[in-house]
């Protein structure tokens, strides 16, 4: 039987007896174990595993009390065939000529597959120079403060709290402290019924367009911009205007209002990062309500600010309910959480609450609990004083090394956030950099894709969240001495 099973880890003692068990279960539901054959005794298996008799025997005790063996007296322990029950058989697979019959091109109504999209590597942490946007610093995960709330997530009364059907219900304790703690940090005031639990800020993303957008309805957004908005917008309507951005960020210009709809970043614009001051802010808000459009403000970053006095969400200054507001943990503690929030008005939040519950009823309640204990605790917020020290001195420290390497390059005036946007000399080919850069270990990311009116090949996004901050002069010195050979035209 050893050979369908894998290594144990024996630098994890006090976890073989689950390895051990939960190796023997997948061994049986893949059938790869007959039924008519004993398991091996535990000294025999124990001898082959090289591990302690008693783990085994305690393995085999645990698939006992769950069904998955039956004991025999004197043959030792046997697969029990009713764990098998109730299986559809195998069916026969089709050849690839067989499964392309049926006319897909005709069938399907989209192709979000053909879209522009970011993509990011996933073995972006064996680079040397991760320059990566995104993604975040193992080290500065708060491991044992997420272990002990994910744990207190899984007491008794928490579960029979979230284990049952909430319909189209958040859990309210988290709904308590994005009220109480996330909010009033960008100076947000919002009853609990403007507040609405999402997966990630994707999905608040999403649901605003699928309920304010159709067809004969103008988006308006930024350019450079988020590409996944961009892409968002494009299902539900053709009509998008493409606002410029400068060093304040997206300028307001004249034809904005004819707009329906229009989302910015202002806080860190995606992806140049600059910050739109407050007179612009007050200018795009009484824009919106002399002509009657609506705003998305996605407020990504907001924590990220090196500003003594960072100016204040637009959503604190909307007096007018235009401001639908979005948020997210993914910056913060993690991108793979996928838990964020929308600030709306009472009727835009229950009409979207209605459209969650058809999309998947609500996130899931044992992770929303576990974020809230995180929260009420403390935990986010000295998290986030970790964060801002560590970024701040990684934004400086990178800000200087280009200064002093890439002093031929373009970057922004900024104050935060945890990336610069570089344009590079004339004729650079961000692709080609790119590809030179990943020869040497060094992992950047091209900026033509953040334009939808035409290709910019000479910016690039130098990401800084993901990388020690002593690898950071290196990796841009390797890098600056790379960008001659990427250049294709003068």
């Amino acid at each position: 039987m050893s050979q369908f099973l894998f290594h144990l880890d024996p630098d994890l003692p006090e976890s073989l007896q689950r390895q051990l068990r939960e190796q023997i279960a997948r061994a049986i539901l893949d059938g790869h174990l007959p039924l008519d054959e004993a398991l091996p005794s535990s000294r025999k298996l124990a001898k082959e595993l090289h591990v302690a008799r008693n783990t085994v025997m305690l393995a085999y005790e645990q698939l006992l009390d769950d069904g998955y063996l039956i004991a025999k007296k004197r043959s030792g322990y046997f697969v029990n065939p009713e764990i098998l029950e109730g299986r559809a058989e195998k069916p026969v697979r089709l050849n690839d000529i067989d499964a392309e019959r049926l006319p897909w091109e005709d069938l399907l109504t989209m192709h979000p597959s053909r879209q522009s999209t970011i993509s990011k590597p996933s073995d972006w942490h064996r680079y040397d120079y991760p320059f990566i946007y995104g993604q975040i610093d193992p080290e500065l995960f708060p491991t044992q403060h997420w272990r002990e709330c994910s744990r207190d997530s899984m007491s008794v009364p928490a579960i029979r709290s979230w284990a049952v059907d909430h319909l189209n219900d958040d859990d309210p304790l988290l709904i308590e402290q994005i009220h109480q703690r996330l909010l009033p940090r960008r100076g947000v005031w919002a009853n609990p019924e403007e507040i609405l639990v999402t997966v990630g800020a994707q999905q608040a993303l999403w649901m605003t367009c699928m309920l304010l957008l159709k067809a004969g309805r103008r988006f308006g957004m930024e350019n450079p911009g988020y590409v996944d908005m961009y892409n968002i917008a494009r299902t539900f309507t053709d009509d998008i205007r493409l606002l410029p951005v400068d060093d304040q960020g997206m300028r307001l210009e004249a034809d904005i209002t004819d707009c329906q709809l229009v989302y910015v970043t202002p806080s860190h614009q995606a992806p140049t990062t600059v910050t739109m001051p407050l007179e612009r802010r007050r200018e795009l808000l009484d824009m919106a309500e002399i002509d009657n459009f609506l705003i998305i403000e996605d407020d990504y970053e907001s924590e990220t600010n090196y500003l003594d006095n960072p100016t204040p969400a637009l959503k604190s200054l909307d007096r007018h309910n235009r401001v639908i507001y979005v948020g997210s943990l993914s910056k913060t503690l993690a991108p793979g959480l996928r838990l964020g929030y929308m600030v709306g008005p009472p009727a835009l939040i229950r009409e979207a609450r209605a459209l969650r519950r058809l999309m998947l009823r609500h996130p899931p309640t044992n992770n929303q609990r576990a974020v809230a204990l995180f929260l009420d605790r403390g935990y986010h917020d000295a998290l986030l004083r970790q964060i801002h020290q560590v970024f701040h001195s990684r934004w400086q420290r990178l800000g200087e090394a280009l200064a002093r390497h890439m002093p031929h390059a373009s970057v922004p005036s900024t104050y935060g956030g945890s990336s610069f946007w570089v344009k590079g000399p004339e004729g650079l080919d961000c692709h080609k950099l790119q590809r030179l850069a990943a020869e040497q270990s060094i992992l950047i990311e091209c900026g033509d894709i953040h334009f939808f009116d035409a290709p910019r090949l000479e910016y690039f996004r130098l990401g800084f969240s993901a990388i020690p901050e002593s690898r950071i002069e290196p990796g841009i010195e390797h890098l600056a001495a790379l960008i001659p050979q990427a250049i294709t035209k003068q």
